[in-house]
């Protein structure tokens, strides 16, 4: 079955309402179709997909383009996602156990097992596997490339943003001018981000992450036409890979103008 019938068909809690409804409800009108299968929600990949997603949102809602995320996760999570993040509850839909996932065949990441391991035992065991780049191709080298920096990459924080939410004292975003200068992304710049998602899971970890058996689940992109025609997908190979270009994540959609 292809992912359009499959997506088609599901249908998932809401959380903007907690109501069991269609994923593709109220995409008639859309000129494109944008669906996210989203990992945990308090994955890296989950938070930092949305962050790109609510930068670019003046510019994606000009696209006339209709997008919906599901992840792994319970209401509780779900709105604690949106509060956090800025994605809206109304795009939002939640599953309890990956079985989207599973339906449209993504990595369900590594699968190393120990005698007498529990379920979230052997979770742990191959999520610390995959951050350390095992079974996650492309994973240390996103995490490198979140601290060295990367000019293809567009600046991530304002010169007036003030950067809160991590172990570090409440800093200005200019100080990243002192690691390079201004105009694409500075050293350390992504990895501040990275740690500030970090440590905002951590402190709400039963909330983001309510069923720990699913931590190594990996997500997908799936991007149609209004006739349910698939455009373009991406299958995340490992963790932090939630993009074939991780420098510019959304470029893909560039494929909408060439639609036009």
């Amino acid at each position: 079955m292809n992912p359009y019938a499959i997506l088609n068909q599901s249908k998932y809690q809401r959380v903007s309402d907690g109501i069991i409804r269609p994923l593709l409800e109220n995409c008639e009108t859309a000129s494109h179709i944008l669906i996210l299968v989203w990992p945990q929600l308090g994955d890296f990949d989950s938070l930092e997909y949305a962050w790109w997603l609510q930068r670019e949102a003046k510019n994606l809602t000009d696209k006339k383009l209709a997008i919906r995320a599901v992840g792994i996760g319970n209401l509780a999570s779900g709105t604690k996602f949106c509060e956090y993040t800025g994605f809206p509850p109304e795009n939002l839909f939640v599953e309890p156990n990956g079985e989207l996932h599973r339906q449209l065949n993504l990595y369900s990441g590594l699968n190393i097992s120990l005698p007498g391991l529990a379920e979230s035992g052997k979770a742990w065991l191959n999520l610390i596997l995959m951050c350390a780049g095992i079974g996650s191709p492309g994973t240390l080298a996103e995490v490198f490339r979140g601290y060295k920096g990367d000019r293809k990459a567009p600046q991530l924080i304002g010169d007036d943003e003030i950067i809160q939410g991590t172990p570090l004292p409440a800093f200005q975003g200019s100080f990243f001018q002192l690691a390079g200068g201004s105009g694409f992304q500075r050293p350390f710049e992504l990895a501040t981000l990275r740690l500030r998602n970090m440590v905002e899971v951590l402190r709400n970890w039963q909330t983001y992450v309510p069923n720990s058996a699913y931590l190594t689940q990996r997500g997908g992109t799936f991007l149609f036409d209004s006739k349910g025609e698939l455009l373009y997908e991406h299958r995340d190979p490992g963790i932090l890979g939630f993009a074939a270009n991780m420098s510019q994540p959304l470029s893909f959609l560039s494929l909408i103008e060439n639609c036009a």
